[in-house]
């Protein structure tokens, strides 16, 4: 058992290179990729919510377990030195400490939104078939319209941050109409702070690249049966959380 997050990161890192792991065209996640509790990341069978728990976690306004199902209508709130790894649907994500994620479905997509009250989340979307409408993630400054991507976001009082890891994002400014940017990127190329004061068609800020990594990615999308789109793990180096 690990004493700290600087010791999970260095194991799941330490796993992936001690196991060879590589992201080539086509490939498929089959080495495992070991994490700090022992646990393979493998796709999750649908009775299944939770990859991993840690500290004090609420489902719904009750303490979660490993068991806990949580639905695409459910209020998730962790609390500090907690986190929790899930899957609802198509989509995985990884809810940091001190965060509050409210969870919204309609009569066309399986989970229809994501609202980050406070804190932070790192969450992969399957793409959505035709019909089946789009995503969005929507926090205390913006509003973020996804479909088939990777994205990193925190919900701060004064501003958000948001990194479209892979995929394309269409930002919006909940205050600004003409605070408006689609987002395309391969790898963290255009990390965005969108301010909640600011002069008008100027509350999108670009932004350093911070506070998640490719491994934990690379964890989420497992979950889901998926890989990202990253050529090699070890043909460059590897963006780490800031702490």
């Amino acid at each position: 058992m690990f004493n700290n997050s600087f010791d999970r990161r260095q194991f799941i890192r330490y796993s992936l290179l001690t196991a060879g792991y590589s992201l080539t065209a086509g490939s498929s996640l089959l080495v495992p990729l070991v994490n700090a509790l022992g646990k393979v990341p493998k796709k999750l069978d649908e009775d299944e919510s939770i990859f991993t728990l840690s500290g004090r976690v609420k489902v719904d306004g009750k303490r979660a377990n490993n068991s806990t199902i949580i639905s695409p209508n459910s209020t998730i709130e962790t609390e500090s030195n907690s986190n929790l790894i899930f899957v609802v649907g198509k989509d995985a994500h990884i809810l940091r400490e001190n965060s509050k994620l409210v969870l919204s479905e309609n009569a066309s997509s399986l989970e229809a939104g994501l609202q980050l009250t406070k804190g932070k989340v790192l969450s992969v979307f399957g793409k959505r078939r035709q019909g089946e409408g789009g995503m969005k993630i929507s926090t205390t400054t913006a509003t973020i319209g996804i479909r088939g991507t990777g994205v990193y976001s925190e919900s701060h009082d004064d501003h958000s941050y948001v990194c479209t890891c892979y995929g394309t994002t269409a930002i919006a400014s909940n205050k600004d109409v003409n605070s408006q940017e689609v987002v395309t990127t391969q790898h963290h190329d255009a990390p965005r702070y969108i301010l909640k004061d600011g002069k008008n068609g100027k509350l999108i800020e670009p932004a350093p690249m911070k506070n998640h990594t490719d491994e934990e990615l690379m964890l989420i999308e497992a979950l889901v049966g998926r890989e990202p789109p990253f050529s090699s793990l070890i043909q460059y180096n590897s963006p780490r959380r800031g702490y």
